[in-house]
């Protein structure tokens, strides 16, 4: 009786996959992306679980339409292609990642500061509402001062253009920073982040529920990653033990 279940688990987790690894596809290229993977599944089934997912807004849009439908937002420049930070909170890049559960998914949002590589804000929800996104930048400027026109790089998913997000950068006093379209290499840094969050910390765990994997990932994220964790690109220090004496 529990095999159908997991069977629509392991189909749910292979849709996030594809759609976070390919955002600009729709139901019918992820549809045939999974067909041929050997899932037997129709364009009808693909659309109704990205729906209940909320994986349809994950697709990059060029222009966000905000509740007041006089205005629209367009994406942003990328500012960051030869930047390279020097100090603390001069770029701060943002993604956003799935976790599975048990029984369900919930997604990550995460700031990281691109010098020292550590994660100054982050949220867990069970959806991908802009207040996911929200709620990371909101902790991450409860903990931090940042300096008027510290860039804010993410990609182009409508969490980020969205005008609550967008305002609220502006008013911190951001210079706002989004990937090319088609070019996840542009945000490398938390591409970089998320894999080894997976490897080291979600895969090897199964949580019970969301308090269970807030506990244990906000563990991961603030203890473990940020003060033991020696990065090779920080001279095997922790980002907090870099921060502090960076040579």
């Amino acid at each position: 009786e529990n095999e159908p279940k997991q069977a629509e688990l392991e189909l749910r987790s292979r849709i996030q996959q594809v759609c976070l690894e390919h955002r600009q596809y729709g139901t019918r290229r992820v549809t045939k992306f999974l067909q041929l993977q050997g899932f037997l599944v129709g364009r009808h089934r693909i659309q109704r679980l990205m729906r209940e997912d909320n994986l349809l807004v994950l697709r990059k849009r060029r222009y966000v339409i905000t509740t007041n439908s006089q205005h629209s937002y367009a994406v942003y420049h990328n500012l960051i292609r030869d930047f390279q930070p020097t100090g603390a909170n001069q770029l701060w890049v943002a993604d956003i990642t799935y976790i599975r559960l048990r029984e369900q998914f919930v997604y990550l949002a995460v700031i990281l500061d691109a010098w020292s590589r550590r994660v100054v804000g982050w949220w867990l929800g069970e959806t991908l509402e802009a207040e996911l996104a929200l709620n990371a930048l909101r902790r991450a400027l409860a903990d931090r001062a940042v300096p008027e026109g510290i860039i804010h790089h993410s990609d182009r998913g409508i969490q980020y253009c969205a005008h609550t997000y967008v305002a609220e950068l502006k008013a911190a006093g951001f210079a706002i920073s989004m990937s090319r379209t088609g070019n996840p290499y542009d945000n490398a840094l938390a591409e970089s982040f998320m894999r080894t969050l997976k490897c080291e910390e979600v895969y090897l765990n199964e949580y019970r529920d969301i308090d269970d994997a807030r506990e244990r990932i906000g563990a991961f994220l603030e203890d473990y990653y940020s003060r033991r964790r020696l990065h090779s690109a920080l001279g095997y220090q922790s980002p907090t033990t870099f921060e502090e004496n960076p040579r």
